[in-house]
């Protein structure tokens, strides 16, 4: 290893190549401001990265309103409606009838290609896959820097720049490098899992199901023609492997069923991982010239699907903002943390409502159960509670 790094500049170090940091580089660089996006796996491995599948509408036309979206909306299924099943009935709700907004059905590793390819390709964007031992410096400084080590050579790097944007998940270097007296990190766990499914079997209904069941809550959603995604409530930690092919879709039979329903399609199982249902948001989301975005600044549980959108959210503030403090407007910065975390906020307390209607009948405790029951029945029986349901589902409005 070189005893000292070889130094190079730019505007911006984006740490992380997840749909925070790739949109972030593509906006910067079309903006005109210079950025090197460093990413710990390599490419492959990202492209193929399980991750979350559903885009509001107001992330899809933020990104094609940059050029970022031809192939998604291509290649992207919409959905409009989705039923709650409970107590042996199915109950549809189309959402698209109250506001006029839909889901587009999009998984990650795709959106992913498409904005690598986008940076790195069309826009011949820096980008450098496999960096080792990142480290951030100066980050109280007017001049910071990062350094990593390159896995080819061994040599140390040293990257000095404006800003650094933190985009690298919950357990990259980014958020280690705030010290814990300088945020506040506000947590809730759940205190259950979910048994996340991918099966090799077409969509057994044109929408999401939600099966709100005394056993657990159970999910039915398309990913593909080919390929749906489930889920099962299970233990917090349990293992996969306590769930075996047939456990699986026997239970998914049962917290699905309800009356003139069709059978569940059934195929094999490609994938089965345990997600512990947590949430957590770091306050502010800045640290001197260090701007963290995305899930190393909050992490809302796949309970409510907002996680993608909240850190396409995050990225386009963050790269209007970096646009315009390049253009001379020094206080173009100071807004960032408030602006994000207003709406991370309203979709944290969306995700705690929704987890009460949904793992209310399964927690044992007959008045969650019976509250959350009503809370279902009030949402489908009044215009205003579904109008109002509907806008957090589908997801605010932005400015984007």
């Amino acid at each position: 290893m070189a005893l000292s790094p070889s130094t190079t500049r730019t505007s911006v170090v984006v740490i992380g190549a997840g749909p925070a940091g790739l949109t972030l580089a593509n906006v910067l660089r079309s903006g005109g401001v210079d950025c090197v996006v460093l990413e710990a796996e390599n490419r492959e491995f990202i492209e193929q990265r399980p991750r979350a599948g559903f885009m509001e509408e107001w992330a899809v036309r933020a990104l094609q309103a940059r050029g970022l979206a031809d192939r998604l909306l291509q290649r992207a299924q919409t959905q409009e409606k989705f039923e709650f099943r409970f107590s042996g009935h199915r109950h549809t709700v189309r959402p698209v009838d109250r506001i006029g907004r839909r889901h587009f059905v999009y998984p990650q590793p795709l959106l992913v290609t498409d904005l690598v390819a986008a940076y790195a390709d069309a826009q011949g964007g820096d980008i450098r896959f496999g960096v080792q031992d990142v480290e951030l410096h100066g980050l109280e400084s007017e001049q910071p820097a990062v350094s990593y080590t390159d896995p080819a050579t061994g040599e140390r790097h040293r990257i000095a720049c404006a800003t650094v944007a933190g985009c690298d998940g919950a357990r990259g270097v980014s958020r280690a490098a705030v010290p814990e007296d300088r945020m506040t990190v506000a947590r809730h766990d759940y205190g259950l899992g979910w048994l996340a499914l991918l099966a090799e079997a077409p969509p057994s209904s044109d929408g999401v199901v939600f099966g709100v069941h005394p056993s657990g809550f159970g999910a039915h959603m398309a990913r593909s023609p080919e390929v749906t995604r489930y889920y099962l409530e299970c233990p917090a930690g349990d293992d996969p492997e306590n769930w075996p092919h047939e456990r699986v879709w026997s239970e998914l039979r049962t917290r699905l069923a309800a009356a003139d329903v069709p059978p569940l399609n059934e195929g094999r199982l490609i994938e089965k991982r345990v997600l512990d249902m947590h949430n957590y948001v770091v306050e502010p989301m800045r640290h001197g010239r260090l701007f963290l975005a995305g899930d190393a600044a909050h992490l809302v549980a796949p309970i409510a699907a907002k996680g993608m959108n909240l850190a396409i959210h995050d990225a386009l503030t963050l790269a209007d903002a970096l646009i315009a403090d390049a253009a001379g407007d020094g206080s173009a910065l100071d807004g960032y943390s408030d602006t994000c975390l207003r709406r991370v906020w309203q979709y944290q307390e969306f995700s705690l409502w929704f987890s009460d209607v949904l793992h209310g009948a399964s927690s044992g405790d007959p008045f969650r159960a019976g509250t959350a029951e009503a809370r279902l029945r009030r949402m489908l029986g009044s215009a205003a509670a579904s109008t109002a349901f509907a806008e957090l589902y589908m997801g605010e409005e932005s400015d984007h």
